[in-house]
């Protein structure tokens, strides 16, 4: 939460009405920092906190606190509303989710995009110059896992559990697999 305020006063106010604000939303269990020292403007603030990774940011002036609102911004879509404070700690709790639920269908997105499937170990070692993550059979053994990780680099990353049950071929010893692991290398 950052304050914007032009003298002592306002921010006095201000800080009455965040400390109710802080005080509903660390109640729903969500981390709040607010912002008032005096050190820095708003506007270093908001990147300071964006640098860091706060996923939403609260601004809150004297104009604001007369018309009993909030202005929000979400840091995933990069964009701002202006809120009323009354419930503003259930408004919150929702966006959070949203954000959370936003990120994690881009993640899953870009996983699948960058994921190639391999039946062979040629293949493999061309997919790995590309980058990303490779779903490959591997026979189980770790004897397997370091002769790939000394040949290439690459490591399993994952082995999914919720992996449907797929027989083939391990890439690289040839013998029988249950299921597909994901691999990729750490840079």
């Amino acid at each position: 939460i950052v304050p914007i305020y032009k003298g002592d006063e306002g921010l006095k106010q201000i800080n009455e009405a965040v400390a109710s604000i802080k005080k509903n939303l660390e109640a729903k269990g969500i981390s709040v920092k607010y912002d008032n020292s005096d050190k820095q403007r708003p506007g270093w603030k908001f990147a300071e906190y964006e640098l860091k990774g706060v996923p939403i940011r609260i601004a809150i002036g004297e104009r604001d606190l007369q018309n009993g609102t909030v202005e929000v911004a979400r840091r995933d879509l990069l964009s701002k509303e202006v809120l009323p404070i009354e419930g503003i700690e259930h408004k919150i709790e929702s966006l959070l989710n949203q954000i959370q639920d936003n990120l994690f269908a881009k993640a899953l997105i870009r996983r699948e995009e960058s994921m190639r499937k391999v039946d062979t170990y040629e293949e493999f070692k061309q997919a790995l110059l590309k980058g990303g993550f490779i779903s490959a059979h591997w026979d189980g053994t770790t004897e397997t896992e370091q002769k790939i990780k000394e040949e290439t680099k690459a490591t399993i990353r994952c082995i999914p559990l919720n992996n449907k049950k797929e027989s083939g071929i391990c890439v690289y010893s040839g013998k029988p697999s249950e299921q597909r692991v994901l691999f990729a290398i750490a840079y």
